[in-house]
């Protein structure tokens, strides 16, 4: 499949995923995305703006994923950080309900997005949940339970043996909080599988009705 990962941090998500599709990524930030190239060096790194490439160029995929900022929606930042902690409160970052909006209404393809369970009332109801995350998407996908840490309390070495991963060599600031931001590898492989699944599905559909 063609699969674009957008949001895609230092590829938590897509780590699991295997070298048999073509994968496109979208990573603003510099620094994070020179150690996703290191890791994944066969994918097709962009670094720029994942909303605007998502708008420009969402016809070129079979799959997209999406994982929009989360911090503005996030019950910890709300109900500890702003109420006991002063943090300042912000607006919600509508990126989010944009792109399920323009996924839904305009993407032939298979999509999802991810978010975290945010503090409010969803303005749109998730298609499913899996670990810590909101989910909405297209196709069908399987709840099953995963294992994790205790996020707030685990520092970087166990983050890395979690998700598999060691940033040793690499310079980044907030290493810990790049880390936390990564979705379970094993939840990605997991709905790529029932992704794979619908697409194929589709093909058989498509070559039936041809004949």
């Amino acid at each position: 499949m063609k699969i674009l990962n957008l949001y895609g941090g230092i590829g938590g998500n897509r780590k699991l995923w295997g070298e048999t599709h073509h994968i496109t990524t979208v990573e603003m930030n510099e620094e994070i995305a020179t150690v996703y190239k290191k890791i994944f060096p066969d994918d097709i790194l962009i670094v720029g703006d994942a909303h605007q490439y998502l708008l420009e160029n969402f016809e070129k995929f079979d799959l997209i994923w999406a994982s929009p900022p989360c911090q503005t929606h996030s019950s910890f930042r709300q109900n500890i950080g702003v109420r006991y902690r002063g943090v300042k409160p912000v607006y919600p970052d509508m990126k989010l309900y944009q792109e399920i909006i323009f996924l839904q209404n305009n993407f032939k393809g298979l999509f999802v997005v991810e978010n975290v369970k945010p503090y409010y009332k969803p303005l749109i109801e998730p298609s499913f949940q899996l670990d810590r995350h909101n989910f909405w998407s297209n196709f069908d996908v399987e709840k099953i339970e995963f294992s994790r840490p205790k996020l707030r309390a685990t520092q970087i070495p166990e983050l890395q043996e979690f998700l598999g991963y060691d940033l040793s060599d690499f310079k980044i600031s907030n290493k810990r909080q790049v880390l936390r931001n990564c979705v379970n590898p094993q939840v990605g492989e997991h709905i790529l599988k029932f992704a794979l699944l619908e697409h194929n599905k589709k093909a058989d559909l498509a070559e039936s009705t041809n004949k």
